[in-house]
C-alpha cells in the first residue's frame, strides 16, 4: 500500500493532481491511501485513480496505516516527515529533511510553482508525472452558465474587498450575466453583504449551501469565476472554466495557472488593493473572448 500525505484544502489538493497520477502510473498494482481532510471526500473521487481516504486533517499525532511505501505531498519536513514515519517503517519519498533524519530527496526551493514542485520531488525518485494534467473529472451540471463570484479566501491577505467584488458583481449583472456569490459556512456573511452591496436577486447567495462536490459542479458548468487566490480558482484551472484571480502578495508564479492558458487571467501588482474593480472587468473581457480550450 503507498501512504500519500496531503492533509491540507483544496487549491493544495488540486495542484498535486499531476503527481497523484504519477504515483497511480508508476504502482498500478498497489492500492493509493490519500490522508487528507475526510471533506475533500468528493474532490478525491473527482480527481480518480485513489483507493481510499485516510481522514487527516493537519499534523497532529495520530494512526495512520502502514505502508509498504510513504509518500509526503504535504511539506518539507519535519512534522510531515514524523507524522508518516509513525505509520511504520517503509521507504519514503519526501524532500531531504535534516531535522527529521530523511537525508535523501531533492532539496526544497522556496521559489518554484506548487504544481512543479511535487513533479521536481517525484522525479528524483523516478516516478514521472505531467505537470499539464491537471484536469479532473466534471460531474454532472447543477446549474450551467452562471457567473460565480467568490469573495472569501482562508488567510485575511488575500480578501479582496467586499466593496469591490460588489461593484464587479454588480457590473457583471449589468452586462448579462447570471451572477452567485459562492463560499464556506464562515463566509457566508461575507458573501451576504457582497449580494446586498451589488442589488443580486434572492437566491444569488450559494455560500454555506454547497459541499465541495457541488462546488465542483457549478465551476465545471459555469461561464465565468472571478475570486481571490483560493480553492474555486483551481477548481476553474481543472476545468478551464474562464477565471479572473485577485493575487495578493503571493505571485501567481508560484500558485497560479498555467501561464500558456488565456483562458484563465491572474492580476497581480504585489499588493491586494493595487487590483481595481476596472482591472478585473477588462481582464473578464479577455478571458471571455479566449478561444475555447
Amino acid at each position: 500500500m503507498i501512504l500519500i500525505l496531503r492533509a491540507l484544502g483544496v487549491g493544495d489538493l488540486l495542484t498535486v493532481v499531476p503527481a497523484l497520477r504519477g504515483l497511480r502510473a508508476a504502482f498500478p498494482d498497489r492500492p493509493l491511501v490519500l490522508a487528507a481532510p475526510a471533506w475533500l471526500g468528493p474532490l478525491v473521487d473527482l480527481i480518480g485513480g485513489i483507493d481510499a481516504l485516510v481522514p487527516c486533517d493537519g499534523l497532529a499525532p495520530r494512526q495512520l496505516p502502514a505502508p509498504s511505501v510513504a509518500v509526503n505531498l504535504h511539506g518539507r519536513g519535519p512534522q510531515s516527515h514524523r507524522l508518516l514515519r509513525s505509520a511504520g517503517v517503509a521507504p519514503m519519498m519526501a524532500f531531504a529533511c535534516r531535522e527529521a533524519e530523511h537525508h535523501e530527496g531533492p532539496v526544497w526551493t522556496a521559489e518554484e510553482h506548487e504544481v512543479r514542485r511535487w513533479c521536481r520531488m517525484l522525479s528524483w525518485y523516478g516516478v514521472a508525472t505531467d505537470p499539464s494534467d491537471l484536469a479532473v473529472r466534471r460531474p454532472p451540471p447543477r446549474s450551467v452558465g452562471l457567473t460565480i463570484v467568490h469573495p472569501g479566501a482562508k488567510a485575511p491577505e488575500r480578501r479582496w474587498p467586499v466593496a469591490r467584488f460588489a461593484a464587479v458583481a454588480a457590473a457583471l449583472r449589468g452586462r448579462g450575466h447570471r451572477v452567485v456569490v459562492t463560499g464556506s459556512p464562515a463566509e457566508a456573511p461575507r458573501a451576504a453583504d457582497v449580494a446586498a452591496l451589488a442589488g443580486l436577486p434572492p437566491g444569488a447567495v450559494l455560500a454555506g449551501d454547497t459541499d465541495i462536490g457541488d462546488l465542483a459542479a457549478l465551476v465545471a458548468h459555469a461561464r465565468l469565476v472571478v475570486s481571490g487566490d483560493t480553492g474555486i480558482a483551481h477548481l476553474a484551472t481543472a476545468y478551464r472554466t474562464p477565471s479572473v484571480t485577485v493575487f495578493g502578495t503571493v505571485s501567481p508564479a508560484l500558485w497560479g495557472p498555467p501561464p500558456d492558458r488565456s483562458e484563465h487571467r491572474p492580476l497581480w501588482r504585489g499588493k491586494l488593493l493595487d487590483v481595481t474593480v476596472e482591472d478585473i472587468l477588462s481582464a473578464v473581457d479577455g478571458v471571455l473572448c479566449a478561444p475555447t480550450p
